[in-house]
């Protein structure tokens, strides 16, 4: 039997109208801060997601999955080895989304010289080879925005003021959420803290996990997010880059957490906070749900060189990423839900197989008014056609015998307190919209 491969789920039934829940409320949400949606491809080159995430992050080396054709794929097994590969027979899927909004904003020159800032938001499938576990699989969702052309901190505030609006109309109580942020610094002032964080690792190498070595020659920043319980805890007393900003770095992320304050948003200050992946910039923050047992459950930051690195002009850049799979879950701890409501149904049921295209053309004409309708395809007993509309949970059911044919009308059925009336053929949808409302 053929199943689904691990790490991997089937979206159907509730839990898919729980994944279109949160597209709603994101599109109604982000369209009246001016995002418009967009949705890249799921493979891209490699170096599109090398140039920006960086080689030395674990999507980078471990997890981005490889794709290639079927006869590529020959090739390379008998070749051992892609480096003949052209760059555009290096190709990814989607590890996360920001790498490749940025590209389509590059190839499509989103912000021309001197334009107003690229708004835009996406909702899809993001795959990684990670070990599948709770939080954690190969195939998962998200909901991102990337604000592409704005260096105003103002930008910053308003991302996150937006980040903690859209958990609160999913439904999660803001007491039980933890806000942290803090600042990456940028080009003027992270090279020399890199150094200092470098150093800090050689001088307690014996302390520290082979990974966390080797992330000391690349990017020692990403030792504060390391895995290891021990290298965190190290880590805890290595230089903290909020003591080492520069004076235009730390004049922006004050403006930040002015904006945050003045919006009553509230926020915990994390120096060691560095987010996972190498673009980031200067504000970066990061949202727990308490006592959820999920971990984080969304985060971005500032990227104001990823354009460059992709191809582009100098562009700032600032974004954000929500997980749909750790918010179901997240929601279930707190005892919510994004499931909503099975939708409405309407049955239209026949006697007998000479109703049959009578049927047919009411279910038509409820259609054709928005109606959801549903009738019988198997060749049912009436009594049976009303068990399946008990099934679909319709709250009314259209009944169509050779009575109703003769006399040009249908009986409408409340399914809830069996009473019924007749309705002529003609005004059917216009009678059961009036009773739905």
């Amino acid at each position: 039997m053929a199943q689904k491969i691990q790490g991997t789920e089937d979206l159907y039934g509730g839990y898919m109208r729980s994944w279109q829940h949160m597209q709603d409320v994101a599109r109604d949400l982000f369209g009246t801060y001016g995002f418009d949606m967009i949705e890249t491809p799921a493979i891209e080159q490699v170096d599109t997601f090398v140039h920006g995430i960086g080689e030395s992050t674990d999507v980078v080396r471990k997890e981005m999955f490889r794709v290639v054709s079927g006869a590529l794929f020959e090739n390379l097994l008998e070749a051992g080895t892609e480096k003949g590969l052209k760059p555009k027979q290096r190709m990814a899927m989607r590890p996360e989304g920001t790498a490749g909004v940025v590209r389509a904003a590059v190839e499509n020159n989103f912000v021309p010289q001197g334009a107003a800032p690229a708004k835009l938001w996406y909702a899809e499938a993001m795959f990684r080879g990670e070990r599948p576990q709770k939080g954690r699989l190969r195939q998962f969702h998200q909901v991102g925005v990337e604000w592409l052309g704005a260096a105003d901190p103002a930008a910053d505030a308003e991302c996150i003021i937006m980040l903690m609006e859209f958990y609160k109309r999913l439904g999660f109580d803001p007491s039980k959420l933890r806000l942290s942020i803090n600042s990456m610094g940028d080009a003027a002032c992270r090279p020399a803290y890199r150094e200092k964080v470098r150093q800090f690792i050689y001088d307690h190498k014996d302390e520290m996990c082979e990974d966390c070595l080797e992330r000391a020659d690349i990017n020692p920043l990403r030792s504060f997010d390391c895995k290891n319980d021990h290298c965190r805890e190290v880590m805890k007393s290595a230089p903290l880059v909020t003591d080492n900003l520069c004076d235009d770095c730390r004049e922006h992320y004050e403006k930040v957490k002015k904006y945050l304050d003045e919006a009553g948003v509230a926020y915990v200050e994390d120096p060691t906070l560095v987010r996972g992946l190498d673009y980031y910039t200067r504000t970066v923050f990061e949202v727990e749900a308490t006592d959820a047992g999920v971990g984080a459950i969304g985060g971005g930051g500032r990227y104001d060189g990823l354009m460059e690195l992709e191809g582009g002009k100098p562009t700032p850049g600032i974004g954000f990423a929500v997980g749909f799979e750790r918010i179901a879950l997240a929601l279930a701890a707190q005892g919510s839900t994004l499931e909503t409501p099975e939708p409405e149904c309407i049955y239209v049921a026949g006697t007998s197989a000479e109703e049959r295209e009578a049927v047919f053309e009411a279910t038509l004409a409820l259609r054709n008014a928005g109606v959801r309708a549903e009738a019988d395809y198997q060749g049912r007993s009436l009594k049976s056609q009303f068990k399946q509309a008990d099934k679909l949970h319709a709250r009314l059911c259209v009944v169509i015998g050779p009575d109703e044919v003769a006399a040009g009308e249908a009986t409408l059925r409340d399914m809830d307190t069996h009473e019924q009336v007749q309705v002529p053929f003609e005004s059917l949808a216009d009678a059961v919209k009036a009773r739905l409302a």
